[in-house]
């Protein structure tokens, strides 16, 4: 480090943008009717616009680690804050919905630099016995921008027009580039070699899984759509047989999948990065398209669920290291799948608001339980040296989960508006304009569209309650010396 700073001082400048990023995640969902309204585009189209960001966001994860530790994370931080920034303003300036899914993919891409960089300055910049306190705050900051996110695009679609959500980021962007330049660390950098098959072959194979599930239903699921689908799924297990005889530095470390809970928290967090990414939308259609709320007062219903959360979150951190996580994370993902069945099952025309709001509380409970528990159980049992390739695979895993569920639900809601005789088009699904005639089918394909997450996070079930005790004190040691003599000894003989 060139010089002694205040860690918390970095922290809070790579909050801003930190924040800015995950604001931009939740953020979109609110407008996506009045962006479909303004150009002229459908459920599918739009709905690429989430996912254009989240696929260019998560495919480069593995690589952009990689890259602060080569060229330092400050320097790479602010090449992808500016990035984002850029990119933010080209969403705000678009006139077509193609324009904007293009845009939304160069804002994934600087959020992806962005995200590693800041787990890394936390690392190396505060002591072992701070950094509990510090991926608090992180925490903390991350619960209050999934309901910002809402709110905010809640008020500027109302007042201002869709476009405001976005270019709102181009003078917070320059604030916290002018903090991250002052206030964040220039920390030592060090080699690394590049698994450059390794990008091509994970890229190619997630664009083509994402594009040929979402664009099923405008193909009518053909042999090209299942084409498509089959070369993705192809491309992908190549890049991970390619992964296991990368004796150099593969971009995905498969010797931490050996550890059983490391294995099962990606499964978890990818199920529960479906299922957030996933339900948002088909609620946020129902309550502005059948229920006539604006963006602002849609935005409103979630704010039980951030509430809760926030309140929970802390009390159930401090459980993590007394309880075994099985029964944490399980009761939250058991609790999660009822409370979307739930509110499938209220979501018709003329339902009270305040039913709604009681699943969506009982969501934010079960949130509470689930994301502390993972990521504590996740890297517990790795060794140092790998504890940063490891969270760097949690991330890309919960990513993954996103994309999938982005594209997944944009399929599930076109197949479910046809099966109720509806289109899915811009007049269809307007902000508050439907007719009194459809409004119950459409109902009907938004809550049957919600049983989608609710099942997925079903398989998070299953994986949480299979999680082995976590190892302590002595025995994390005496594990974590077994593991580095297995380590010297294969060096050697290397």
């Amino acid at each position: 480090m060139e010089k002694q700073v205040n860690p918390w001082h970095a922290l809070w400048a790579l909050c801003i943008g930190f924040f800015m990023i995950l604001v931009d995640s939740t953020i979109v969902a609110v407008a996506n009717p009045a962006i479909m309204e303004d150009l002229g585009t459908d459920i599918n189209k739009v709905v690429w616009v989430t996912s254009a960001y989240l696929l260019a966001y998560a495919v480069p994860l593995l690589v952009t680690g990689r890259l602060g530790d080569r060229f330092g994370p400050k320097n790479l931080y602010m090449i992808g804050l500016v990035l984002f920034t850029g990119a933010s303003l080209w969403c705000g300036l678009s006139g077509s919905v193609e324009m904007l899914i293009v845009a939304r993919a160069f804002q994934g891409l600087g959020a992806a630099m962005m995200t590693p960089q800041t787990m890394a300055v936390i690392t190396r910049t505060f002591a072992p016995n701070k950094r509990g306190a510090a991926m608090g705050l992180w925490g903390a900051v991350a619960g209050v921008a999934t309901l910002v996110g809402p709110l905010a695009g809640g008020v500027l679609v109302d007042n201002l027009g869709w476009e405001w959500i976005f270019i709102v980021n181009v003078p917070v962007g320059v604030i916290a580039f002018l903090l991250a330049w002052k206030l964040v660390p220039s920390l030592p950098t060090s080699e690394h070699k590049f698994d450059i098959p390794g990008v091509i072959l994970s890229a190619a194979g997630m664009f083509l899984l994402v594009f040929g599930i979402q664009e099923g239903s405008s193909y009518d699921w053909n042999g090209f759509v299942w084409s498509l689908i089959g070369a993705g799924v192809v491309l992908l297990a190549v890049f991970v047989f390619y992964q296991s005889r990368n004796k150099n530095e593969p971009l995905l470390p498969l010797e931490l999948f050996k550890d059983r809970n490391f294995s099962l928290a990606n499964v978890a967090i990818t199920a529960m990065g479906f299922a957030i990414t996933s339900m948002v939308l088909p609620l946020m259609f129902y309550t502005q398209a059948v229920r006539g709320l604006s963006p602002t007062q849609s935005a409103l219903l979630l704010v039980p669920m951030a509430v809760l959360t926030g309140i929970f979150a802390p009390i159930i951190g401090k459980l993590v290291d007394k309880t075994h996580p099985r029964y944490i994370a399980g009761t939250g993902f058991l609790l999660f799948a009822v409370a979307l069945g739930w509110l499938a099952l209220v979501m018709s025309p003329d339902v009270a608001i305040w039913e709604l709001l009681l699943p969506i509380g009982l969501i934010g409970f079960a949130n509470a339980c689930i994301w502390s528990p993972l990521a504590a159980t996740a890297t517990h049992n790795l060794p140092p040296m790998q504890a940063g390739a490891g969270a760097g695979v949690y991330n890309t895993t919960r990513q993954v989960g996103a994309v999938l569920g982005s594209a997944a639900i944009g399929a599930l809601i076109t197949a479910r508006l046809a099966a109720q005789g509806l289109t899915g088009g811009s007049s269809e699904a307007g902000v508050g304009h439907l007719p009194e005639f459809v409004r119950e089918p459409f109902s009907t394909a938004m809550s049957e569209s919600i049983w989608l997450p609710a099942g997925v996070l079903l398989i998070g079930f299953v994986a949480s309650v299979c999680f082995a005790r976590p190892l302590r004190g002595d025995a994390h040691d005496d594990a974590m010396a077994v593991s580095a003599e297995a380590r010297r000894e294969t060096s050697l003989r290397d």
